[in-house]
């Protein structure tokens, strides 16, 4: 499949946990948006990570109403990238639009997304500009992407999050990555294909309290760093090697002095010193090494990376498979889409 020439049938893909009070305000301008686009009729995939608040009852009522929308309810909460990847799996539409549940991605971009891939781009992301985060949280983020950029071994774009659309193959071919440590804007990067970025002002959250907290921020950081770079473990090597001659050339040093100078060399203390930083790094990067190790073993053992408990969309309603699309729904979606 040629990247697109003609206008897409389009799916917004949007993970949700307990968001009732945004919601509403959401659908309004992502219909708003959707409705003068050619290609249509487009989809609206609605994803409840795990809610414990109203979210799943105005998702699920939406979707009976409007023949446009389907609803996917997790049977607990798997996380923002899990939810992102059932969405994905979901998803029928020529291609794939993903973002928040906030509003902190104004769906207004999606036209400009689309203008982009009929120029022939597989992926157009936003990059985010003027964030309206505290300033000590917009200073992680620009670390961080700088970082990552460094440290990746692929191409990283600056500044972008998972707001963007992608084609149909691009999707493809990231449903048929099933890692359980996902890092979904470095998987886009890493399929390649034509790809561009388009300036996109991040917006503050609409309403409510973010659900991504200090430690979910940590734990994507870390899943993108260990998903997308062997440099720490290779730290680990290369420290080891420094500390081995350092050993050597010290050890040469005492042999010289006490056996030509017969003195004993001086500085047990240093030597203490040296000692304790060299077992706390060992400690570390033995950590590190547990990182890569804890990750593997996440693989093995194969379990699904989300489990349906139930979906819902106009005229049809039914219990998933543990992973994917429900084989009934989605032949219900492409039926309507002709």
């Amino acid at each position: 499949m040629q990247a697109m020439k003609t206008s897409p049938r389009i799916s917004v893909v949007i993970p949700l946990h307990n968001e009732e009070s945004s919601l509403p305000e959401l659908l309004r301008r992502v219909r708003g948006v959707l409705h003068p686009l050619a290609g249509g009729p487009h989809q609206i995939v609605l994803v409840d990570d795990g809610s414990t608040d109203r979210t799943w009852e105005i998702t699920e009522r939406e979707a009976r109403s409007d023949p446009r929308v389907l609803a996917v309810g997790l049977s607990r909460n798997f996380g923002h990238q899990a939810a992102l990847t059932a969405g994905l799996d979901h998803a029928t539409g020529d291609a794939v639009v993903v973002m928040d549940g906030d509003l902190q991605d104004p769906p207004e971009a999606i036209p400009e997304f689309v203008a982009r891939s009929l120029e022939g781009y597989d992926v157009v992301y936003a990059q985010r500009v003027r964030r309206k985060e505290p300033w000590w949280l917009r200073l992680c983020y620009f670390v961080f992407y700088r970082a990552m950029a460094k440290l990746s071994d692929i191409n990283m774009p600056l500044d972008a999050g998972d707001f963007g659309l992608m084609s149909r193959r691009v999707v493809d071919q990231l449903n048929a990555m099933r890692e359980h440590h996902r890092y979904l804007r470095g998987l886009r990067s890493w399929v390649g294909f034509r790809q561009i970025g388009i300036p996109v002002e991040r917006a503050a959250r609409h309403s409510g309290k973010s659900q991504y907290g200090m430690i979910g921020l940590l734990k994507l950081a870390s899943d993108a760093v260990f998903a997308f770079s062997a440099i720490p473990i290779r730290a680990a090597s290369l420290l080891g090697a420094a500390a081995a001659v350092l050993a050597v050339v010290s050890s040469i040093y005492a042999l010289w002095i006490g056996i030509f100078f017969h003195r004993v060399v001086p500085g047990w203390a240093s030597l203490v010193l040296l000692v304790a930083f060299l077992s706390g790094m060992l400690l570390l990067f033995m950590g590190i090494i547990g990182e890569y190790v804890a990750r593997i073993y996440e693989e093995v053992k194969a379990r699904p990376l989300y489990l349906v408990a139930r979906t819902a969309c106009a005229g049809h309603e039914t219990t998933a498979k543990p992973e994917g699309s429900d084989a009934a729904v989605r032949e219900a979606l492409q039926q309507k889409a002709g």
